[in-house]
């Protein structure tokens, strides 16, 4: 049994800026902005909600530099800005997930069977203007994975695309190819699972480690002993896909549940 953590949701490299997390707990998930208009997704920057203010996404920054975009050089500003589609992934509603990157992501997600987890982390910050830091905001069980990418014959790569209206993967292939032409491993969830109400869970300690001169982002190492993490590596400063040899069960009872869930000794949202 495994649970892959998986880095997602808006930051500064892409919004410019972190999701806040409240004082009472709660907090905002936003997707990152997709890379491209080229998406039947109807959640714009605009649009998307905030859960704990009378906000939109849009409110959280003034621009954005879309990559690739005419190599990332044109910035999207204003009316623009607000009607500019997010990419929704994962997409919590629907619990489906996609993934192409490379570093260790496409293949430790696609080990996962059915009964395995995958978790959600996200970099927040609290309005006061603390130390931003990496939180699991939720996760979802593994109900199915597939993997389709450029190879895979056309009428079984559309096929499977047609399969996950809702996957923002799907969403942004045009005529059944997938954008960028990359491999895609699509996780489809169940319950238990979802986005968490609040006190999402710090992953993170920002500290100088021994031999470097800068401080940056690690795992903390009592959820390292306690979640039995494999692989993945301790920096956290390029949110890597963590590996953790841990059954679905053990981990539920761990972090609890969305919706239900109650702060645990080494999880809490400090």
């Amino acid at each position: 049994m495994t649970v892959v953590l998986a880095g997602v949701g808006a930051d500064t490299t892409n919004l410019g800026a972190l999701a806040p997390l409240y004082d009472d707990g709660r907090f905002e998930y936003v997707p990152i902005p997709e890379k491209t208009r080229e998406t039947s997704e109807s959640e714009t920057l605009g649009s998307w909600q905030l859960r704990a203010r009378d906000a939109t996404a849009a409110d959280l920054t003034t621009r954005i530099t879309p990559q690739p975009i005419h190599d990332g050089a044109e910035t999207v500003a204003g009316d623009a800005l607000e009607s500019w589609p997010l990419h929704r992934d994962p997409n919590f509603a629907a619990l489906t997930y996609g993934e192409h990157r490379t570093s260790g992501y496409v293949s430790r997600l696609r080990a996962l069977e059915s009964g395995d987890v995958v978790g959600f982390y996200a970099g927040l910050r609290r309005p006061g203007g603390d130390r931003a830091h990496r939180y699991l905001i939720g996760y979802f069980t593994v109900d199915d994975v597939v993997v389709v990418g450029p190879d895979t014959p056309p009428a079984e790569r559309e096929a499977i695309l047609d399969a996950h209206p809702a996957n923002a993967h799907a969403k942004r292939a045009r005529d059944g190819d997938l954008y960028l032409e990359k491999r895609v491993v699509i996780v489809d969830g169940r319950e238990p699972g979802g986005l968490f109400r609040r006190n999402p869970i710090r992953l993170s300690d920002y500290y100088v480690a021994a031999g470097n001169d800068r401080p940056q982002y690690y795992l903390r190492d009592e959820l390292e002993s306690a979640w039995n993490v494999r692989a993945g590596g301790a920096n956290m400063m390029f949110k890597p896909a963590y590996r953790c040899d841990l059954s679905g069960a053990a981990f539920r009872e761990l972090v609890g549940t969305p919706g239900s869930r109650s702060a645990v000794s080494g999880s809490d949202a400090d």
